[in-house]
């Protein structure tokens, strides 16, 4: 039950981040279930879709580079690559600077098909902002730039390597830049 304001009354557990939370998994659910359907080609995984949009926003970039930028073990990158790569969305090619190392390109599919997520995502979404009232659109616009804020105090607790359960929650609000990345706006998963 809120009190006065919509605030939790006084003494009972603080509910919002776990509201927060439920809402935007819920949300990117419900997207990635409905935009699954009409996709031609194999089913994607999540990694592999965060992975091709990293290298769509830096082609060139290195399997060392992107398990970083992933937050994932580089074996578990190299594996992807293998697999992007015998299914043709992705090229590996031989580090001019560094012959050991490898730098990674989209191909022709692979952009075709980010494309196609792209555009049939903003359809869906857009249509379905459009149904709700100038007071929900103005409030949700209103809240993007504090959604990019705590997706960057999260990224950086998370590249300090801080427990995320256990990370402080006293930071002054709008600490931290917006992050710079693939996943911060528009991640199709």
């Amino acid at each position: 039950m809120r009190g006065p304001g919509g605030d939790a009354p006084p003494g009972a557990p603080e509910t919002f981040p776990a509201e927060l939370t439920d809402a935007l998994v819920g949300i990117q659910r419900l997207i990635r279930r409905r935009l699954r359907g009409g996709l031609a080609g194999p089913r994607l995984r999540g990694a592999e879709v965060e992975l091709l949009r990293l290298v769509g926003t830096r082609p060139g970039i290195g399997v060392s580079e992107a398990a970083k930028e992933l937050h994932l073990a580089g074996n578990s990158v190299s594996t992807l690559v293998n697999q992007l790569v015998r299914d043709a969305y992705l090229v590996r090619e031989t580090d001019p600077a560094d012959r050991r190392a490898a730098r990674l390109r989209l191909t022709g599919a692979a952009e075709k098909r980010l494309e196609d997520w792209h555009r049939r995502r903003a359809e869906l979404v857009g249509g379905r902002l459009a149904r709700l009232d100038g007071a929900d659109r103005d409030a949700l616009r209103a809240a993007l730039p504090a959604l990019r804020r705590l997706a960057g105090l999260l990224r950086e607790d998370d590249e300090a390597g801080e427990d995320l359960t256990t990370a402080s929650v006293g930071a002054p609000a709008g600490a931290g830049a917006a992050p710079e990345g693939p996943w911060t706006e528009g991640t199709p998963s």
